[in-house]
């Protein structure tokens, strides 16, 4: 028996020009676009398909652009799945997918989410990296030797992202690497994101985030904050919030599904990223 999850990418897979085939051939595609200049109150369209890479790539810009660009593609696809689930940005796609989050709602929410966290901390003052080749736990007792940095994403098993304030971050990562990681890569992002670095970034959203029309979830939604389903608006909210300043459990959270009897993957937006990530997971995927 078939089990499927849809799965949405987060920030990272932006690109110029993404979504421009659909919109130009699918007119339910094309809708979702206006509907995000309208309810953006300018042409995210124009700044997808012509603006400037670097303009895209702003926080801002980028996950509002990806939800548009996901939400087209689900919108061609016309089909519900078994469960969905999102990385980070990406579990606001997936809540537009259940049915418990009106798309217009949505992009509204993550451009102002995004503007938060720009706001959140001093340019320069906090970073990320991707840690390569070290096991979670061996992570998780280098970090909890010193204060300033926390795991952000547990992507796949030996693909670990943490981050936090810069000076802290350039030590750790060279413990990491003589704790034995193949690799460990600062990124080029612009703040601490998923650490609690965030929580003023947080505060700020939340006064949004509980106006906000939320709904019950008409398929399980696994959230990236417990790597559990998320049954009720009021749950949803709550981590919806503490998602902004907590990690990203993806690996744990395609366990669940996997466990759950998910058999199939499909990935619902720009760009392959978590469709690597879950074959790294459930290596028989």
């Amino acid at each position: 028996m078939t089990k499927t999850a849809f799965i949405f990418p987060g920030q990272g897979s932006q690109f110029p020009g993404m979504g421009k085939d659909l919109y130009d051939s699918v007119p339910a595609a094309k809708e979702i676009f206006r509907q995000a200049d309208q309810a953006l109150g300018f042409s995210l369209t124009d700044l997808i398909f012509t603006g400037a890479a670097a303009d895209l790539q702003k926080t801002y810009n980028a996950q509002p652009a990806i939800l548009t660009v996901s939400i087209a593609l689900l919108t061609a696809k016309n089909v519900l799945p078994d469960l969905a689930a999102g990385h980070s940005l990406g579990e606001y796609s997936a809540l537009v997918c259940a049915g418990a989050l009106d798309f217009r709602e949505a992009v509204s929410l993550v451009r102002f989410r995004g503007e938060c966290m720009e706001r959140a901390v001093p340019d320069g003052a906090g970073g990320m990296a991707a840690v390569l080749g070290l096991a979670d736990e061996i992570i998780e007792q280098v970090l909890a030797k010193s204060a300033g940095v926390e795991i952000a994403n547990y992507n796949c098993p030996g693909q670990t992202v943490i981050s936090g304030a810069s000076t802290a971050l350039q030590k750790i990562c060279a413990e990491l690497t003589a704790a034995g990681a193949k690799r460990v890569m600062p990124l080029a992002v612009s703040g601490p994101f998923h650490s609690s670095m965030m929580q003023a970034a947080a505060g700020e959203y939340k006064q949004r985030l509980d106006a906000a029309r939320i709904g019950e979830p008409k398929i399980p939604v696994v959230a990236n904050v417990t790597a559990d389903y998320a049954p009720n608006a009021a749950i949803i909210k709550d981590l919806l919030y503490r998602q902004v300043f907590s990690p990203v459990r993806w690996t744990q959270s395609v366990r669940k599904m996997a466990t759950d009897g998910v058999n199939v993957f499909t990935e619902i937006g720009p760009g392959n990223v978590l469709t690597n990530l879950v074959k790294k997971i459930i290596p028989a995927n």
